[in-house]
């Protein structure tokens, strides 16, 4: 399979696994990225997901062009895949449960698309980024716009944009493009994974909601995101937190 989801404990992986065109996504990739995240979302062990690249040196080249360019010329295709896109992107970013992008190599276009959906972009050095609909005379739609404007202010967003240029690890990291920058990417992205699955899954969950809410343009509590905060605290996870403070251990959510 071109992506498939490994599972291990709490942790479960969305792999990218087609080196040989530089993880170049088909539309049965993208139909296959929403099966796969639905499945690691409904699984009650797994509490992080990490997406990345089935191999070192490249996370994708974005678009599959040959596909891509017949493709398009087709009304019909065009808006499903756009469709597809557009799905997989906000499940990512409105998953309940965090998803870290792990990104080490090119992440060009529809793969950069990816990576900006993700929660938290942990990147190696030579990480390329890049969106390029301008060098194809395309243009980025609102929803993806507004995920790169969300990260990096609509400064860096033009400059990207209009550019079309790729930038390295370390200037995606200046411009908050990510947030974690390692020579040992892999090991950086695991650690993280883990200190967020021995926290509470559900302040995770609410935590997520509420600031996707406020990305959503949300400027103040409303009745749900109060009984958010006043619910927690009859939670079996607050009883476990306050417990395990009181006794000096460490908590053991479920």
């Amino acid at each position: 399979m071109t992506v498939r989801l490994e599972k291990q404990g709490a942790i479960a992986r969305l792999v990218i696994d087609r080196a040989a065109k530089r993880n170049a996504i088909t539309q049965a990739m993208w139909d296959l990225f929403s099966s796969l995240l639905d499945d690691a979302m409904k699984d009650a062990a797994i509490k992080v997901v990490i997406l990345q690249s089935a191999v070192d040196g490249v996370f994708s080249a974005g678009a599959d062009i040959s596909e891509f360019a017949t493709g398009a010329l087709d009304p019909a295709w065009q808006k499903m895949n756009q469709a597809a896109i557009r799905r997989v992107q906000s499940e990512l970013a409105r998953a309940p449960k965090p998803v870290i992008a792990l990104i080490d190599g090119d992440c060009v276009g529809g793969g950069c698309g990816l990576a900006i959906a993700c929660d938290i972009r942990v990147a190696s050095p030579r990480a390329r980024f890049g969106i390029t609909p301008a060098k194809l005379g395309l243009v980025y739609s609102l929803h993806d716009t507004k995920l790169l404007v969300d990260l990096v202010g609509p400064g860096q967003a033009k400059r990207m944009l209009f550019s079309g240029q790729l930038l390295d690890g370390a200037e995606a990291h200046r411009i908050g493009l990510v947030e974690l920058l390692s020579e040992d990417a892999a090991s950086e992205a695991n650690q993280l994974a883990e200190v967020i699955a021995s926290n509470s899954p559900q302040a995770i969950r609410a935590i997520k909601s509420i600031i996707r809410r406020i990305l959503d343009g949300q400027p103040d509590d409303d009745a749900s995101t109060q009984q958010m905060f006043s619910a927690a605290f009859g939670s079996e996870d607050f009883a476990e937190g306050v417990a395990a403070f009181l006794a000096k251990r460490k908590a053991q959510f479920k």
